[in-house]
This record gives C-alpha cells, structure tokens and sequence, in this order.
C-alpha cells in the first residue's frame, strides 16, 4: 500500500493547481486522472484576466490567441462590437492546457499517474482509502477534481444544490470561415438558447462554434447548434470534433427548489470538492476555469492550515457575490433577451464587462455613471424573472 498526503482525483484545472499549491508547500501528492495525456476535453477554452490572476504557473506556452473584441448578436440579427485596449480573452485548448498544468504539477513534486482510474473510495475518520489504477492508496485527505459525474462526490454523499446545464460544441478549420472576420474576436449569440447563447472563439488554428443552455434544452442542442452554423455561413457538418457536455452550477445559498442548505455540498471528512465536481461552472458564462483556480488554492489553503471545516465558509465569500449575479443576468437574458442587449450596448456597460473579466470589479453593484441605469435596469428585470428550472 502507498501512502500519500493527499489523494487529488482528477487533473483538470482545479485537480493539477490544487496539487501544485500543495505540493510546493512540501506535501506529498498523487495526482490521478483516468484518461491518459494529452487528452481533450469540451469547453471554449478562454482564459480571462480574473482567472490568470489565480493561475498556479505561466499559461504562455499554451495561448494560441488573443481577443480583445467582443462582437454581440441578437437573435442573429442586429449586432454591435466593443474593443478593449488589453486583452480581454487568452485562447487555448484544453488538452493543451491540461497537459501543461500536469506537467507542471509532476515539476513541483506531485506523482501523476494518468491512465489511472479511482475506485473502491473508503472514506474513514482518519484517512481515505481508494484503488487508482489498481494499485491500492492510502492518504489523509482526498480531493475530488474529477468533474460533473464525478465519483468522489458521490463517494463522498456531496454535491447537492448543483443545477445543470449543457453544452454542444464543435470545432472548423479557418478556410471554411474568413479568418479576418474572427480574429481577436469572441462572437456572442443572444436570445438564441433558453438559458444561454451561442458563440464562436478563435484559436489557433480553427475556430470554436457552440451552444449552452439549460439542462433541458439537450434535446434541442443539436437543432441549436446547426442554426448557429448557418447564421455563419457554415453547415454543421463541417464541424469536427462534435461533443456535448454538463455544465455543473452550484446554486447560491439553497438546493434548487428547496429551503437553505443546511450541510456542506462541497466539504465532508477528509474530502473536499473543487472545480466542476463542486458545481463551479459560471452560471451566465459557462465558464469555470476561474473558479477552477479559486478553488484550488482555498482547498490547498485548508489542506495544509488542518482545517477542512473553513473551507465552504472561505469558497463562498470568493465566489458567491459573484455567482449571484451571474445567476441574476441568467435570468434576466432568458426573460428579456433584448432588454440584455440593450443593456449591453449602453454606454458604460462595457467598462464594466471589462472589469469583470480582469477581476478589477467584484460584482456590477459596483457600476458608476452611465453603466448604473441600464444595469439596475437588468436587475430589475431579473427578480421578476422566472427562477432556476
């Protein structure tokens, strides 16, 4: 039996930061993911200001693109563009992303074994126990990184009061699609999803065209994703690389249609949760690389003080007031698509995007001048809005 510090299952985004925080701190890490790298994985692949300011290591060797360009469509009719003097968006693969923050991981002294499935997972009172790969672990604590069907959560009895949302995605060489038209620019799709829009990101190589919703919108995803094509001049066969995924989206504060939750989701006995296995996704953005690193670091950061109790109470103050407004422009795009686009083009508006993509502002409360109306204006509109089905 080999023994271990700490367990991290899973090495995405949150798994690997997670076992770099610890492992520089002199802890002895076995990071384990079940696919072997380099491997992909479905997302859009964009990583904002806010998120690099939490990034374990430099992400330069990975970044293939560049957008300081916002291009915003309603209903794929009128549009408006905003640019930013910064970047607003570096672009990557999540393969290629993976792979090097694993590799990085393995450079501080974690022991990564990919390829490596974990199974039989005994949590007791003073360790856990887990086969990975086959071979049989032994840690003082386990970190569950391994994503919306995670089995540390379920091993574990967390994970509640997570919605979900899908995702179908696809990717096109630039030649089917006029290169000059996409570059250094991220296409949003307003009004053409219930529960959130389309989009096309540029790459290095290829540009990345898809769709996000509610969870019930699955069904739909695919009728979703051709129409897409085709306000793109494209037809959705020229689309390789077609998959859908979960989007896991902790609620704020109660279970969906439930009272307050009483009792940790993301923490138990030795175990914590962090990434898309605690339900971080972004709910407006889809996006979950930020909270990804977030994570990462508050579970180091209780990992090593010995205390896994503060670590529900220290993720919610950093995310929460965030996620609450996300969830409210989720609700008021899906009562007023237009409204939001309106909203969007308003003078000031911008200024606030921006500075919420850098982590300069916290939460659009903090909007002054011009920006104030319209957005009081959307949350407004928001708590009359239908809440999360």
């Amino acid at each position: 039996m080999e023994h271990f510090d700490v367990l991290v299952v899973g090495a995405g985004p949150a798994g690997s930061a997670t076992a770099i925080h610890l492992t520089r701190a002199g802890a002895r890490v076995l990071l384990a993911d079940r696919a072997r790298f380099p491997r992909d994985k479905p997302c859009g692949g964009g990583l904002t200001g806010r998120a690099l300011r939490h990034a374990p290591c430099p992400v330069d060797p990975v970044v293939e693109h560049v957008v300081d360009r916002f291009r915003i469509r309603l209903r794929y009719g009128p549009s408006f563009s905003r640019r930013h003097d910064r970047p607003l968006i570096l672009m990557t693969q999540r393969r290629r992303l993976d792979l090097h923050l694993a590799e990085q991981a393995v450079a501080a002294g974690a022991d990564f074994r990919d390829g490596s499935r974990a199974t039989e997972i005994e949590i007791g009172e003073t360790h856990v126990r887990a086969k990975v790969g086959g071979t049989t672990v032994r840690a003082d604590t386990l970190v569950g990184a391994d994503g919306a069907n995670g089995i540390v959560a379920r091993a574990a009895g967390l994970g509640e009061s997570i919605a979900s949302g899908v995702a179908l995605e696809g990717n096109v060489p630039y030649g089917a699609i006029d290169r000059s038209r996409v570059d250094g620019t991220a296409e949003i799709e307003l009004g053409v999803v219930p529960g959130g829009y389309g989009w096309m990101f540029p790459k290095g190589d290829h540009a990345n065209l898809g769709v996000g919703g509610w969870g019930s919108e699955g069904p739909r995803l695919r009728v979703h994703l051709a129409r897409l094509c085709r306000a793109h001049g494209l037809a959705v066969e020229a689309l390789s690389d077609v998959r859908g995924h979960r989007l896991p989206m902790r609620t704020v504060g109660r279970a969906v249609g439930s009272e307050p939750r009483s009792q940790s989701s993301v923490s138990a006995q030795r175990v914590l949760l962090v990434g898309d296995a605690a339900g971080l996704v972004d709910p407006l953005s889809g996006d979950g690389i930020y909270e990804a690193f977030v994570s990462a670091e508050l579970a180091a950061e209780a990992i090593l003080s010995g205390d896994l109790s503060a670590y529900e109470t220290r993720l919610s103050a950093a995310l929460d007031h965030n996620a609450s407004a996300s969830w409210a422009a989720k609700r008021a795009l899906d009562r007023s698509a237009a409204a939001c686009f309106w909203a969007a083009r308003s003078p000031g508006v911008f200024g606030v995007v921006t500075g919420l993509l850098a982590g300069d502002v916290r939460h659009p409360s903090e909007a002054r001048g011009l920006a104030r109306p319209p957005l009081r204006a959307l949350a407004r509109l928001a708590r009359i809005a239908s809440p999360v089905p």
